[in-house]
């Protein structure tokens, strides 16, 4: 056989191998699941109470069940983190991770600590925008804070989620607390932190303004 024809089909062969590890792997980054990044604190961040119970796997648990499509869960909360904190944060996060979806449970702590209403709207606002850019959608979870912060400043606490929720078209929970704050069994010692107990409820809170951002995505991957 002539060695022209023999170098021929090898070349024909590698070819025919490259093509095919190409289209594995075009179909490997295809069916990759899709990312749910929870930006939080503590009430994210499982503090006291089994990660394995906690409503950020409870979601992992239900996407598994679910016919929304595959998804990942990444959970960056943080005990004790700030929109300040969070908002720093973020980018790194987006770069390394491209979730279709952002939740954002952030701004307790501020409330907590009483900073400026402006503060915490600016810093969840840039979050929101740089969550927006990056592709994602927002799901902005909101908060109150105790009355004795005095009337004005609980007042204008809580309105902040529906505006910036309103101003930038994102999905909100009104209350990730409803139905647990003043619940003894489902409130820790330190009256802040949701129990064990309370954690199925933390994700009911959250899975109604979820699934339609699972749907949309869904839909956008279909043709």
């Amino acid at each position: 056989m002539p060695i022209g024809t023999v170098f021929s089909r090898r070349r024909s062969t590698v070819f025919v191998f490259w093509l095919l590890a190409s289209l594995t792997l075009l179909a490997s980054a295809s069916a990759q699941a899709n990312t749910i990044l929870v930006m939080g604190d503590s009430l994210s961040a499982a503090y006291g109470v089994e990660t394995e119970t906690a409503w950020v796997n409870l979601l992992r648990q239900r996407l598994d069940k679910q016919d929304t499509g595959d998804w990942q869960v990444v959970n960056a909360s943080i005990s004790g983190e700030t929109t300040d904190g969070g908002a720093r944060r973020l980018p790194d996060l987006l770069d390394k991770y491209q979730p279709d979806i952002v939740i954002l449970e952030l701004g307790g702590n501020d409330g907590l600590r009483g900073f400026q209403p402006t503060v915490i709207r600016d810093n969840l606002s840039a979050m929101i925008e740089a969550s927006q850019e990056a592709g994602a959608r927002v799901l902005l979870v909101g908060m109150q804070i105790p009355p004795n912060y005095g009337p004005q400043y609980t007042r204008l606490f809580a309105e902040l989620y529906p505006e910036l929720s309103d101003r930038y078209d994102t999905a909100l929970v009104p209350f990730f607390l409803d139905g647990i704050y003043n619940q003894d069994s489902m409130m820790q010692g330190d009256g802040i932190h949701p129990t064990g107990e309370a954690q199925p409820q933390l994700l009911e809170n959250v899975w109604p303004h979820l699934r339609p951002l699972l749907e949309q995505n869904l839909a956008k991957g279909q043709p």
